[in-house]
């Protein structure tokens, strides 16, 4: 199983930023849950936002009302689409999603927020 994420970059304050990951490999059904986490500089990794497979959506705090989590099951793809960036969302993302039980990691991508 691999997870290829992509998006991320570089952002002033306001703006925004869509992040896609895709889950490759032998999966046989649609992951229960996809989503992001973030670490931040100096700080321990923490959840961001997922989307379970049955349609529920969860949001850390600090995100809500910004950030939109989304996936497409038929295509194991899953999307965080990011508004009205602040400095404080600056941090490595890392892609998730549980297979067969399992959580899977794809590769971080770094998110920075500055003018």
């Amino acid at each position: 199983v691999q997870l290829q994420a992509s998006g991320g970059g570089l952002v002033q304050p306001g703006g925004s930023l869509r992040l896609s990951c895709a889950v490759w490999g032998n999966i046989f059904s649609s992951p229960s849950s996809m989503g992001w986490y973030r670490r931040a500089p100096g700080k321990q990794r923490e959840l961001v936002a997922i989307a379970t497979r049955d349609g529920t959506l969860k949001y850390t705090d600090s995100v809500k009302g910004r950030f939109t989590v989304s996936r497409d099951n038929a295509k194991n793809t899953a999307f965080l689409q990011m508004d009205r960036l602040r400095p404080e969302d600056t941090a490595v993302y890392f892609c998730n999603a549980v297979v067969r039980g399992v959580p899977q990691w794809g590769r971080g991508t770094l998110v920075t927020v500055s003018s």
